[in-house]
């Protein structure tokens, strides 16, 4: 049996330090918390306006963790070479706007070969793992093949809001198509956004899945259990729901 990978992203530690100013709390100390508690690996997300995770969070977390550091980013000059200094473990490109509240969405990787090709190949040349968050669409998916990426994060937000019933499973299946599609592709697979325990499990259970990453069901569910809590129980659920993949 495969472990399935678990990431968190501690994005939002910061936007409650930021809220009030200081330094606490520290997303450096969560990331701490979160790895002791059974996660694999830490994401960040930088982003243009800075509104959560700053550049010293980066650095700090770079220098001092022992454990993989997934830096989420735009593909714009700026950020390129910011992780082409930091040379974090692992890149993933995302779509970002200044307005909106939280990613929404997938990249149109399909669209934009042309701008990401040399963002992918300048990230890889550091040594990171490059991985494009991309929604479950079979033309995603073969651009990310055609860039090289190596790996994609399929966007499951889509899924986590949609209500019980048919429309729900339509989605379960083309995240099911999804990884099956892109292992066949040759790029690993993970899965994120919306995740909570239930859907989580839901998500560990699809057998190419490698990894998931998870930060605001988290880091809300901290506020009522811990954050260790919070991760050790999440990794019971996706190792629990993998096990009975392979009986």
């Amino acid at each position: 049996m495969t472990r399935i990978r678990l990431g968190v992203n501690v994005d939002h530690v910061a936007t409650l330090r930021n809220a009030r100013g200081g330094t606490h709390p520290d997303p450096l100390e969560a990331a701490r918390a979160a790895l002791r508690a059974g996660a694999d690996s830490i994401t960040v997300h930088l982003r243009e306006d800075r509104r959560h995770i700053r550049d010293a969070d980066v650095r700090a977390m770079r220098a001092a963790l022992d454990a993989p550091l997934n830096l989420e980013m735009a593909a714009t000059a700026e950020m390129v070479a910011f992780a082409t200094a930091i040379r974090p473990q692992a890149c993933c490109l995302v779509p970002e706007r200044r307005a909106e509240l939280t990613t929404e969405g997938g990249l149109d990787a399909a669209a934009a070969e042309a701008v990401l090709a040399p963002a992918v190949r300048q990230l890889a040349a550091t040594g990171a793992r490059v991985s494009l968050f991309l929604d479950p669409d079979p033309r995603q998916l073969e651009a990310a093949a055609r860039l090289g990426a190596g790996a994609v994060e399929l966007h499951t937000g889509t899924f986590c809001e949609a209500p019980a019933g048919p429309g729900r499973a339509a989605e379960l299946a083309r995240l099911r198509q999804a990884a099956a599609q892109a292992a066949a592709l040759g790029l690993e697979c993970h899965a994120g956004h919306g995740l909570d325990y239930d859907t989580a499990a839901e998500l560990a259970a699809i057998p190419e899945v490698a990894e998931l990453n998870i930060g605001h069901f988290l880091l809300g569910q901290a506020v009522f259990e811990g954050l260790p809590a919070a991760v050790a129980r999440m990794r019971q659920v996706i190792d629990a729901a993998r096990s009975r993949t392979h009986r």
